[in-house]
């Protein structure tokens, strides 16, 4: 196979650690006018363009975006394919809003022909606002997952997706049992896990939709295949927390159920976790577990507000989830947006190199793929864009007050969309331009 080289110049800005862990100025790396070399869809060098440009072979394209910045490609760590049709419901908290609105609209993907193009138009939404890997949660039907992870294979994207497990408490229509979840997953890990650049992920919705039975075979599931991911949701609603309690009184709590049924673990990821107390949080990290957390969703739905600083404290992995349906906006530069203020209303700061760290590296971390994704790092996938300084009059006109990157960098996430993203790169393809 041919070498395929080619540089990018522009502004270059990635997280390399945790800024709760090393301080603000030691977590970033930032060239203002840098080179981003890519060889055969990995990076293979990045620094100062004055450095880097003489030691390129003659024949090097070299693309200059000079009003732009280029970070990584963003990661969203919780999101619903089948939700895309109902995004912005209105007037409902999290248990009459599945009822009302989200198994109606889940139960559509039961036709192989509508999952298929729903796939497509999410893929392109996630492409478009910049998410080059994401964490998706199917319907209960095998296609919504088939039809994703072929979109998917199509453009070599780093996705990973599940079938959703669901047993009781929801509509006939919309419920496996334990054995056909069981062997409906397993076919899907063995058609799609580890293609390509695609991951499976064992998916029961959360506890109170799974029967024991269900939630042994999940733990099943995860013992047969060690590098699986899980995902679900957790202590998300105050409602929820009550009904899991009832369901399960035999456990301590929430928590205690998924691990009675041995569903922690590092490549497990908990949506929400609003209503985590410190015991749970400790627990989870303790198992190299993760918490997506998704701030427009939680708004949207009177969830509450995630404790970022209580989950730092015990070193548990967050990642950024935009939870679309309940989230409303398949924009991770609008979800920090939204994060940033649900960390000002309990009188704590989010500051912006934190706020890239969640969306990138932090991402990565949470799903164990940071030697892969997340940053710009010398052997990792060239997944990344190109943010356009000019996307809008107003953003360029308050970029022009900007007096250094963590300036501009809060500025793009405060006023920041999908037209921001000029142009999105998948394993050095470009799969989205704007």
């Amino acid at each position: 196979m041919p070498l395929t080289r080619k540089a990018y110049r522009a502004a270059l800005l990635h997280s390399i650690a945790d800024p709760a862990e090393v301080g603000i100025e030691a977590s970033y790396e930032y060239f203002e006018d840098g080179l981003l070399v890519v060889e055969n869809g990995r990076i293979s060098a990045i620094g100062p363009a004055s450095e880097l440009l003489a030691s390129l072979a003659a024949d090097t394209e070299i693309t200059h975006y000079p009003d732009a910045l280029i970070t990584p490609g963003f990661i969203d760590t919780h999101i619903h394919l089948p939700q895309t049709g109902m995004v912005g419901a209105y007037g409902e908290q999290l248990l009459d809003w599945l009822n009302t609105y989200t198994f109606p609209c889940e139960s559509q993907f039961a036709d192989p022909h509508h999952a298929r193009e729903v796939a497509d138009i999410f893929i392109k939404e996630l492409l478009r606002n910049g998410t080059t890997t994401a964490l998706v949660f199917g319907s209960v039907h095998p296609q919504s997952v088939d039809a994703f992870f072929a979109a998917a294979e199509k453009l070599d994207l780093r996705m990973i997706a599940g079938k959703v497990m669901m047993d009781r408490n929801a509509p006939d229509y919309l419920t496996d049992t334990a054995e056909s979840g069981y062997l409906e997953s397993k076919a899907l890990i063995e058609r799609w896990h580890g293609k390509g650049r695609l991951h499976y992920a064992v998916t029961p919705r959360f506890a109170p939709t799974s029967t024991p039975e269900q939630l042994t075979l999940a733990g099943q599931l995860l013992g047969e295949y060690p590098d699986l991911y899980m995902q679900t949701h957790i202590s998300e609603n105050l409602q929820e927390v009550q009904w899991v309690k009832e369901l399960f009184p035999e456990r301590k709590g929430y928590l205690d159920v998924y691990d009675h049924y041995q569903l922690l673990g590092e490549r497990s990821v908990f949506a929400h976790g609003v209503h985590l107390c410190d015991d749970e949080c400790a627990r989870l990290a303790e198992t190299g577990s993760a918490v997506a957390f998704c701030p427009t969703s939680n708004f949207f739905l009177g969830s509450g507000l995630f404790n970022l600083p209580m989950a730092e404290k015990h070193k548990l992995n967050v990642g950024l989830g935009t939870d679309v349906g309940a989230g409303t906006s398949f924009s991770l530069l609008h979800t920090l947006n939204e994060a940033y203020k649900v960390m000002q209303l309990q009188g704590a700061r989010l500051s912006p190199f934190k706020s890239l760290y969640l969306a990138t590296l932090g991402g990565a971390r949470a799903l164990r793929l940071e030697e892969r994704i997340g940053t710009l790092q010398p052997g990792t996938d060239a997944d990344f864009l190109v943010l356009d300084y000019h996307a809008t009059p107003l953003l360029s006109y308050r970029l022009k007050q900007a007096k250094d990157i963590a300036e501009t960098l809060f500025v793009l996430m405060t006023l920041g969309d999908d037209r921001t993203v000029a142009q999105t790169y998948a394993a050095g393809n470009l799969v989205h331009q704007r």
